[in-house]
């Protein structure tokens, strides 16, 4: 169960490789009203192909083209049930977006001279023993070249009956983990696993004395006041916030709002937000804002993952010249992008997460707005899977 339900929960991160040959055209603008037809055109085809007996409830989107104009829009509802439409003030969890806030945290400290991107994992202490962990590093763990298994994969989920209030410590998710057979030896290959996050969480821990989200808090949200986001320490969600949803037997939508405790999720998705701090954030963080120009280049340089046009940064998903991140977990699935070139941004939130067909539907919104935005450089190729 957990393997169809978790395989991509909070990494539902399509990973992309660095641009694809040819310079793009001049971007359509988001002004036009045939481009925003063109969009609203695209984004209910996707609403329909990843539906049930309707169409998905709620998408949320965000297009800023570059030279100043944009087109943000809501479709459908946030509370399926009392017909409470979407709006753009609606927070959402954003799940493995949260990876890019432990990834910039771990690169501060690299900065401040506090640990190295090639340290091995066997220089501090986590309070979990991981196999093999003089020969992991920390650049492996981030850019998902451990090795290590998935800890949402592991047969202990099998034997689980899991609800919002079930409580977990990360320390027995890797634990379950390492009990495992690894993918590779380290650096050998390309695997998404939320293991590695869940790790770097505890490295940030050990080297700050410190919790996590307080360094997420006080490094990021507070100063670039992200004042919509946050870490939290409970199931509770911000107002106002939209419902998600799954399909049910007879392919008809419940709401599964809450059903993932924010236990489980830690280091690897456990964060809550909005559009407009994510449009924010996203382009901070492509564009270096977040750490140094040295450590801007470790975030930006991404490893082929094996797959034809997808590679993967320090948590950045690249491609055809599109840099961002997508986050996913029962009922919520954002993918939030940045295309340097242009200066243009994609935002698509969906109050879903549905993973089939691939890349899935928040990064198939993404996709098809980018082929109208910038038709020289639409990322996916060849419908990437979303991993």
């Amino acid at each position: 169960m957990w393997l169809a339900i978790i395989g991509s929960l909070f990494g539902f991160a399509c990973v992309f490789a660095p641009s694809i040959a040819g310079a793009a055209m001049a971007a359509p603008s988001v002004a036009s009203p045939a481009v925003q037809r063109a969009i609203e055109s695209a984004v209910e085809k996707d609403r329909k192909l990843y539906g049930g007996r309707t169409p998905v409830p709620g998408v949320l989107i965000g297009v800023w083209d570059g030279q100043g104009a944009n087109y943000v829009r809501t479709f459908g509802y946030a509370d399926l049930a009392k017909r409470v439409p979407l709006t753009t003030a609606d927070h959402f969890r954003i799940g493995s977006n949260t990876k890019t806030f432990v990834a910039a945290v771990i690169l501060q400290l690299v900065d401040e001279h506090k640990l190295s991107l090639d340290d091995p994992l066997s220089r501090f202490n986590l309070g979990v023993t991981v196999p093999n962990a003089q020969n992991i590093t920390i650049r492996e763990l981030a850019n998902m070249r451990s090795g290590l298994f998935e800890s949402y994969d592991t047969p202990q989920f099998d034997r689980m009956t899991i609800t919002g209030d079930t409580r977990f410590d990360p320390r027995t998710l890797i634990g379950w983990a390492v009990q495992q057979k690894p993918y590779f030896a380290p650096n050998q290959g390309y695997h998404y696993s939320n293991t590695n996050y869940l790790i770097l969480g505890l490295v940030i821990e050990s080297v700050t004395h410190d919790s996590v989200g307080d360094q997420i808090r006080k490094r990021f949200l507070v100063p670039f006041r992200l004042t919509q986001t946050s870490y939290p320490a409970t199931q509770a969600m911000p107002e106002p916030w939209a419902h998600g949803y799954g399909l049910d037997k007879r392919r008809n939508w419940e709401d599964v709002s809450g059903t993932i405790p924010v236990s489980l999720m830690g280091a690897a998705g456990q964060m809550i937000s909005d559009m407009a701090d994510m449009k924010r954030w996203i382009t901070l963080y492509v564009t270096g804002k977040t750490s140094s120009p040295a450590m801007h280049r470790a975030l930006m340089d991404c490893v082929s993952t094996g797959a034809p046009g997808q590679g993967f940064g320090l948590a950045l998903g690249c491609s055809s010249g599109w840099y961002g991140y997508t986050g996913g977990l029962p009922g919520y699935n954002t993918a939030n992008f940045f295309f340097p070139q242009t200066g243009a941004t994609i935002v698509a939130w969906v109050d879903v997460q549905a993973s089939d067909p691939k890349p899935g539907v928040a990064n198939a919104i993404f996709r098809d707005i980018a082929r109208i935005l910038t038709p020289n450089n639409v990322p996916l190729p060849g419908g990437a899977k979303g991993l």
